[in-house]
């Protein structure tokens, strides 16, 4: 549940671009040596439709196109090992000065009843591994790896 100053609306397919912006943001804040986050517009273009839900949290007492501090973005992903489709979530985000209040919980507490609601088993999402509050805050709702990703670069350091 969210604290009392803050509510939840859903978003819709008209929302790519404040979508982009929080999806530039999440980044920016991950990878601030790099400075170009251009590709990150041909996913929300390939992967945002009415099957992939939207919601914002918003400040209660601000204007309509300020108030948003964070945001959800739901999608769908098939289990590798069962074949089975799962609830995937493409985006968490919340502004810094509004982290630590369980805004999250509260987005992750919505994306597992979404999910639930559509008769999926499980939910999943793809973390950095650097990103330590996420990791602390997943594994603690009970979010357990099931996989790694591993990348090996051919770029000259």
């Amino acid at each position: 549940m969210l604290p009392d100053f803050y509510c939840l609306r859903m978003g819709s397919t008209k929302d790519k671009a404040l979508l982009l912006k929080l999806m530039t943001l999440a980044y920016q804040e991950l990878f601030p040596q790099q400075l170009d986050f251009a590709h990150l517009t041909s996913t929300v273009e390939q992967y945002l439709s009415a099957k992939t839900p939207l919601w914002w949290v918003k400040l209660k007492s601000q204007p309509q196109s300020s108030n948003i501090i964070g945001g959800l973005w739901m999608g769908n992903a098939v289990d590798q090992v069962t074949g089975k489709r799962y609830s995937h979530i493409f985006l968490i985000y919340v502004k810094p000065e509004h982290r630590r209040q369980g805004i999250a919980t509260a987005l992750l507490e919505k994306a597992q009843n979404w999910s639930k609601n559509r008769g999926d088993h499980q939910i999943g999402l793809q973390v950095f591994g650097h990103n330590q509050p996420a990791l602390t805050l997943y594994q603690g709702l009970g979010f357990q790896p099931q996989s790694f990703l591993m990348m090996k670069s051919f770029d000259s350091v």
